[in-house]
Formats: C-alpha cells, sequence, structure tokens
C-alpha cells in the first residue's frame, strides 16, 4: 500500500477568555489549529498551545518555514525528528517544538481517525482511571478567594490539590499554605508551585519554612534552566522537587534527571513537541524509576495517561478545561470526577477539534 504524504498545512489562531484569569494581565490563552491535508485527501487537526506569549510566532514558524519542509513528507508521527532537525536552527525546543507539536498531534489526529479509534484506544488503554489533582492559577487570588477554591475541591472529591506561591513576603506564603493545609486536614495531598520566582537562596529558606506542612512536591522554585541549583537545593529539602513544564527536548529531561536535579518529572505534551517526543520522555522517565506529572491540557494527558502502564497524575486547573470554555466543536470524552481521570464516549482523533 502506498504511504500518505502530505499535501497541505492550514493554521487559525483562536484566543480564549479565561472565565478564571490566571492574573491580572493573563485573561486569556491562545492556540494555533494545525490542520494537514494528505495526497489522498484525508485529515488530520492538531494544535500549539501557548498561554500567554508567542503564539504569532507560532504560526509563522509553522507557516513560513514547517508548511514547504513536510510537504511531500510521509503523513505519520515518523516524521517527527525529521522536522525537528530541521527546525533546530531556529532553536533545538521552545517556539520551535510548540510549533512542531501541532503538526504531530494532526499527524497522530490523522492516525487515530483512519483506524476509527479515540486516541486512548489508539495508544491502548490500561486503565479504566488515572488519579487527577485540582490546580489553581491563584497567586493573586485573596484568602477567602483561596479558601472557597480549596472547599470547591474538597466537595468534588480531589484527593490532591495544587496552590501557587512565591509571593514577595514569604510570610503571606506560609499563612496561605497554613490555611489550605488545615482545609485539607492530613489525609489529602498538597503540592506547592513557585513558577520559577526564587534564587537558590531564597528557594532554601521557603524549603526549610515549609517542611512542617507535609507538601507532597515544591513545583520549579528555580528558574527552569538552574540545573546545578536543582541538584543542591534538592540536597538542602526533604520535600521532592518537580519540574518540567519547561523543558523541551527528551535531551533536557535526561540531563535534569540525571543529574538528580528533581523528583518528579512533569512534560508538557505541546511544549516538548507532541505526542511522539512525550512517549520517549516517559518511557525516560520510567528507565530512571521518576513519577510522572504531565503539566496541563488534561483533554491530551488524560489520553495519554491511561495507555500508560504506571500511575500518572492528570492536572485539572479550575474551570480551564477546553470543553469548559466553551472551544470544542465536540466533547473530547474527558471527565473528572471524585479526583480520577476518564475518557469515556470519546470522538475519533485525539479529542481536541476546536469549534
Amino acid at each position: 500500500m502506498t504511504q500518505r504524504t502530505i499535501a497541505g498545512l492550514e493554521t487559525r489562531l483562536i484566543t480564549i477568555p479565561l472565565s478564571r484569569p490566571w492574573a491580572a494581565d493573563v485573561r486569556e490563552i491562545s492556540t494555533v489549529e494545525v490542520t494537514i491535508t494528505t495526497d489522498d485527501g484525508a485529515r488530520g487537526i492538531g494544535f500549539s498551545w501557548t498561554p500567554s506569549i508567542g503564539a504569532r510566532a507560532v504560526q509563522a514558524l509553522l507557516d513560513h518555514d514547517i508548511r514547504s519542509f513536510v510537504t511531500g513528507l510521509p503523513a505519520d508521527p515518523g516524521s517527527w525528528q525529521r522536522v525537528w532537525e530541521h527546525l533546530h536552527e531556529a532553536g533545538g525546543g521552545g517556539i520551535s517544538t510548540i510549533a512542531l507539536a501541532g503538526l504531530d498531534l494532526a499527524l497522530w489526529d490523522l492516525r487515530a481517525r483512519s483506524e476509527q479509534k479515540p486516541l486512548v484506544e489508539l495508544l491502548g488503554r490500561r486503565h479504566e482511571s488515572q488519579p487527577a489533582y485540582g490546580s489553581g492559577v491563584n497567586l493573586h487570588y485573596s484568602d477567602d478567594d483561596l479558601a472557597e477554591q480549596v472547599r470547591r475541591w474538597i466537595a468534588s472529591g480531589f484527593d490532591a490539590v495544587k496552590i501557587k506561591i512565591g509571593r514577595p513576603d514569604l510570610r503571606d506564603d506560609l499563612r496561605r499554605v497554613a490555611l489550605v493545609r488545615e482545609l485539607l486536614g492530613s489525609e489529602r495531598a498538597l503540592m506547592v508551585d513557585a513558577n520559577q520566582r526564587w534564587d537558590l537562596e531564597r528557594a532554601s529558606v521557603a524549603a526549610e519554612a515549609l517542611e512542617p506542612f507535609d507538601i507532597a512536591w515544591l513545583e520549579e522554585p528555580l528558574r527552569a534552566d538552574d540545573t546545578v541549583g536543582y541538584v543542591e537545593l534538592r540536597r538542602r529539602t526533604s520535600i521532592p522537587l518537580a519540574l518540567g513544564e519547561n523543558a523541551h527536548t527528551v535531551y533536557r529531561f535526561r540531563d535534569l534527571i540525571d543529574a538528580g536535579a528533581c523528583d518528579v518529572v512533569q512534560p508538557n505534551i505541546v511544549r516538548v513537541g507532541g505526542i511522539t517526543p512525550f512517549l520517549e520522555i516517559v518511557e525516560l522517565a520510567r528507565d530512571r524509576g521518576m513519577t510522572l506529572a504531565p503539566h496541563l491540557l488534561p483533554e491530551l494527558s488524560a489520553s495519554v495517561a491511561l495507555a500508560l502502564p504506571e500511575t500518572t497524575w492528570v492536572e485539572d486547573v479550575e474551570d480551564a478545561r477546553f470543553e469548559q470554555l466553551g472551544v470544542l466543536a465536540r466533547p473530547s470524552g474527558l471527565r473528572i470526577e471524585r479526583g480520577r481521570a476518564t475518557i469515556a464516549d470519546a470522538p475519533v482523533g485525539i479529542g481536541v477539534e476546536f469549534a
């Protein structure tokens, strides 16, 4: 049978208002929808995702560099490495891998549609559900608003939640962490995310102060590029360190893990370049015995997590799923109930198709 080839690639920039702003200046997120067509007229739809910065740059890379290069290539995720090597002049990761994810997801969508399967079944479902945790972009929330959010998570049945920390005054963070821990009780897990706000010394002081609160993991306390700093911080604290949402290649994940920089790895399927490299990173994490907790995008993360042999956390940011934001053409099949994520009655394809 003759292999399909890519005949066309089109993009569409979509701006999505957030029902719960992530900060005073983050009130919307952007996606770049990527549609590929093949020489026999088949179609696959993927997307690139940029929460606040870079959407037009990603679209330009797709329109001006990826489109011309992939025309005529096999319409298969196996083309990923060749395209990544072509883009490497623009950088091995970052905008280049974010843009490449749109192509990769479209190719996986094409394969799933061709086999008339949802993504989770194409990958090979191993679980009916995986654990999910409630997550909030809530550093700007008042204490009362934060408490109400935590109560909503408890009422929804989450056994684990994550809040933002990293206010200018550490005492504010500690007060808020104490508030949340009291609400959660000792039986629920609490993760905290500093979003790269500290240097090593400040992170060390904060980690020591957080020790009494039984923190499940401390996420991105330092700049994501500071491997040496993470290794030293991990030596100084017993709190598990999590990072990876701002790592973009399997090489970077290998270096972080092998250096002893973290306990939990958090690849973002779009930022690493799509499902193809994500699965390679999963294999690396499994080989090294690491805990895996994919970053955001639960519509994709849950589908992949349900096909993995190990227990894999799914992150659910409150009111931020694409379906909750009202931007999907059809339901994705994702359900998160009582702290568990599953995919049921999913459409064929990757499950994310924008209206």
